[in-house]
Parts: C-alpha cells; sequence; structure tokens
C-alpha cells in the first residue's frame, strides 16, 4: 500500500507540473490573443475560446492537488504519522523506473504467500485429525500393575483363590462407540476435504491475481506505448495550428482544439507510467515478493 500510494503521488505530481506548465502556455496565448484582437486581427470569439481555454485549465488544478493531499495523508497514516504536517522529499521522476521482469516465473514462489501458506498449514492439521479420529477405532492398551483382594469377607480374605493380580497389559475394546466415532471419522474427513478445498481455491486466486498483473504488465506497456506515439502526433498538429493562427489562416478554435488534444494525450502518458508502477507493485504482492535471482525458463503453471 505504501508503495503503491507513493508511486500514484509521484505520477500526479508530474501532472500537476504539465497542467501548471499548460495553463502558463496557455495565459500566454490568451494575451497573444488579446494584443492581435487590439490590431484588428482576431475577433471578440477568439479571445473568449482563449480565455475559456485558460480558466477550465485552471480549475483542474486543485482537483489534482486535492487528490495528492489524500494519497499524502493515506500515506501518513500507513507510516503510523499523524496526516498534519506529514511531507516526502523532492525527488527526479521515477515514471520509467519499472523493473525488468523475468520472461517467466517459478509457481513455487507463491508457496512465501502468507495465505497460501497459511492454507496449507491448515490443510496438513486437518489431515492429523482424521489420523487421530481413526485411532478411535482400534483397542486401547494400557499398562498397568495392580495387586488385592476380590472379596473383603473375613473368612476368606487370605486365601489364594480370593487374590486379584493384573499385571502386565489391559485391553479397552471400543464396543460400544462405533456410531460415535464413525461419526467424529465422517467429520474429519469432511472437514479436512473442506481445508483441501480453500486450499484449491486460495491457490487459483493466487495464480489468478499473478495472471492478472502480468497481464496488466503487457497491455499497459502497449497502451503507453501507443498514447506517447499519439502524443507526438497531436504534437506536431498543435504546431502546424499554432503556424498557421499566426499567419491569419484560421481561427483560436482550431489552435485550441489542438492544445487541448496535446495536453490530453500527455497527461494520459503521465497516468500510465504511474499504473504500470503501481501494477509492478501488484505483481510483487501477487507473488509474495520480489524475484531476484529466480530463473528465468521457469514457466508459470498451476
Amino acid at each position: 500500500e505504501v508503495a503503491a500510494d507513493y508511486f500514484l503521488l509521484r505520477a500526479l505530481e508530474a501532472e500537476r507540473s504539465l497542467v501548471a506548465d499548460t495553463v502558463e502556455a496557455y495565459r500566454h496565448s490568451l494575451e497573444l490573443t488579446q494584443n492581435r484582437r487590439k490590431g484588428g486581427i482576431v475577433s471578440d470569439l477568439d479571445v473568449s475560446e482563449a480565455e475559456t481555454q485558460l480558466r477550465t485549465t485552471e480549475a483542474e488544478l486543485p482537483a489534482i492537488d486535492l487528490q495528492q493531499a489524500n494519497l499524502l495523508h493515506g500515506l501518513a497514516t500507513l507510516c503510523g504519522r499523524p496526516a498534519t504536517g506529514f511531507q516526502i522529499a523532492a525527488t527526479a521522476s521515477i515514471t520509467n523506473a519499472v523493473p525488468s521482469l523475468p520472461a517467466g516465473l517459478p509457481s513455487r514462489l507463491l508457496e512465501r504467500r502468507p495465505d497460501i501458506s497459511a492454507a496449507e498449514r491448515r490443510m496438513a492439521a486437518a489431515n492429523a485429525d482424521v489420523g487421530v479420529a481413526r485411532t478411535a477405532f482400534y483397542p486401547e492398551i494400557v499398562f498397568n500393575g495392580m495387586g488385592g483382594f476380590e472379596s473383603i469377607n473375613a473368612g476368606t480374605l487370605f486365601d489364594w483363590p480370593s487374590r486379584l493380580w493384573a499385571i502386565g497389559p489391559s485391553l479397552n475394546l471400543p464396543l460400544f462407540t462405533g456410531g460415535r466415532n464413525r461419526a467424529q471419522l465422517a467429520s474429519a474427513h469432511a472437514a479436512y476435504d473442506e481445508a483441501v478445498a480453500n486450499y484449491r481455491q486460495i491457490v487459483l486466486v493466487a495464480f489468478e491475481e499473478v495472471e492478472d498483473q502480468l497481464a496488466a504488465q503487457r497491455l499497459l506497456t502497449q497502451e503507453l506505448n501507443a498514447e506517447s506515439a499519439a502524443f507526438t502526433a497531436a504534437s506536431r498538429t498543435l504546431d502546424i495550428a499554432n503556424n498557421r493562427y499566426k499567419a491569419g489562416l484560421v481561427t483560436y478554435l482550431e489552435v485550441a482544439t489542438a492544445q487541448s488534444a496535446a495536453l490530453a494525450n500527455e497527461r494520459t502518458v503521465v497516468q500510465l507510467r504511474g499504473e504500470r508502477l503501481v501494477a509492478e507493485v501488484a505483481l510483487i504482492k501477487a507473488l509474495g515478493g520480489g524475484w531476484e535471482g529466480e530463473s528465468k525458463q521457469a514457466s508459470l503453471q498451476p
């Protein structure tokens, strides 16, 4: 949770910096449009469009600040600190610092997961209970030594036939507890079956989580590459629109449309970088830890 919130916070910082820079660019565009209006080159419509674009983008900054504040407060709580005054040190951009992922991951990594190891121990304990219930069917042998008298009648007290000797093992047969023992054994078997089913379900969920995050790694990378290409194209379109506007060939609406598209694409790139890092954290969590030193040739098979 700390790592995921931290990466999301850093991504928001990058996004806010981008929006703030865009606001400054829009403010400059508004000033340029106002000057061109004074010279009679453009109409009031261009000025209105430039101002609308500026004010709309300015309104996005408080929303980003609120998300940052919530994440920062969450980090404070996770770190055992009061939210008031909690800060993290500034750092360089880390949105590209994705660890290299091996081609294959061994399934034994999942044995480190606490839920899987706990379920395995519960299954082993239930199996032991079956053994205990099964022993109730067998005779119980007690080794003891006892000497005494069969009768305490005064006339026969000292006769040898009255003496009772029991030295050695005594046998206790479960003659009248068969129904109870069978019920207890059936109950133990049912508890074991339940533990096995729970263990299997937990393992299947673990593999599902790993596969989800492996898919997220692959698909988020593809989406990021495509979005980066779209941003490059949008930037080129914006340059063309600005040149055409300065030459008086188009209205500011074309520039505003190109600027909005470029900003949206660049923000998406920043967000995807953050999502990819969060997915990396989720993969480490799903595996129960990192994968340093693990064989790249092992395949992840249930």
